[in-house]
């Protein structure tokens, strides 16, 4: 097998303008994610799939592969996110498995990626992926009406108390993993044999705002994100 680490970086960034280079406590966000894949046994290669030349030296002055520059049309707003994981795939053919690495989420840890090449191993799983409890129910969000009246998203009326509901979880961006010719197949790491490795919320900040980006730099820095396994 052969384990490439893909991280994907535009340089269009719309909420946070060039936040994949800005600095992150200290460093620039995305070698975060670089540096934690560069340290992972398990991973063969470690490579940044960019538009933007900028972020390329930067990615390989922190020690990833930037074989190539992703098309345009592979990064702009309406791409769909699965496009730059096909299009790297194209552009290394000795590839047999994909980690997914997105460079919003700096909390990840080393024992993460392992922990989810094992996950993926043991299950036998085609594919996995990382997930969170949500804070959120979906018992207990509405949506509006265009006269502002609240309509429940669920028929579910009597979850009053959050200990009688089923665990919810949301896909948290940290780490997608799936064999390249499901990958092709599928095109998508979401499938009917897709299953969730569960990170604790404290590392599975998604930073696309600046209230994430606060929150993630407080948390690194008092060093939270810590927490057994």
């Amino acid at each position: 097998m052969s384990l490439l680490a893909l991280i994907p970086a535009r340089g269009g960034s719309k909420g946070i303008p060039r936040k994949n280079i800005r600095l992150f406590c200290g460093k620039p966000l995305i070698q975060w994610s670089i540096d934690v894949a560069r340290a992972a046994p398990s991973v063969d290669r470690v490579v940044v799939s960019t538009d933007d030349p900028e972020i390329a030296e930067i990615a390989c002055a922190a020690g990833a592969e930037v074989p190539f520059l992703r098309p345009s049309e592979f990064a702009c707003d309406t791409a769909p996110g699965i496009a730059p994981v096909l299009h790297a795939l194209q552009q290394l053919p000795d590839v047999s498995d994909l980690l997914l690495m997105q460079p919003t989420s700096p909390l990840r840890q080393i024992t993460d990626v392992e922990a989810i090449i094992r996950l993926r191993q043991t299950t036998g799983a085609h594919a996995v992926v990382s997930v969170t409890p949500s804070s959120k129910h979906p018992a207990w969000m509405y949506s509006l009406s265009p006269q502002q009246v609240i309509q429940p998203l669920h028929d579910t009326t009597d979850a009053f108390c959050r200990q009688h509901l089923q665990p919810v979880y949301v896909l948290n961006g940290a780490l997608y993993l799936s064999s390249r010719v499901l990958l092709e197949q599928n095109k998508s790491f979401l499938t009917t044999n897709t299953v969730g490795y569960a990170m604790p919320p404290e590392r599975s900040v998604d930073i696309d705002t600046l209230f994430d980006w606060h929150l993630g730099e407080f948390l690194m820095q008092q060093k939270l994100f810590i927490c057994p396994q």
